[in-house]
């Protein structure tokens, strides 16, 4: 089983969202379809980058440092 880091990048204004998952496809649909407050206005999205881990802990590692400066 693989675990995904991903960055997704909003088509209208480019900002990002960065998460992991163990089911990359389904998220993704999930981003784009989905009612959830925090990315009703944001959406559509595409898939900007990603990358598997073969354990959930170097998964979230991962989403940690893009989300800090220094990973930006």
């Amino acid at each position: 089983m693989f675990f995904y880091t991903y960055v997704l990048q909003n088509i209208d204004d480019k900002s990002t969202y960065i998460g992991y998952t163990s089911n990359l496809k389904r998220r993704l649909e999930e981003h784009n379809t989905d009612h959830r407050f925090t990315n009703r206005f944001r959406k559509p999205f595409k898939l900007l980058y990603f990358e598997a881990c073969t354990k959930m802990v170097d998964a979230k590692r991962r989403e940690k440092y893009f989300k800090t400066t220094q990973g930006k």
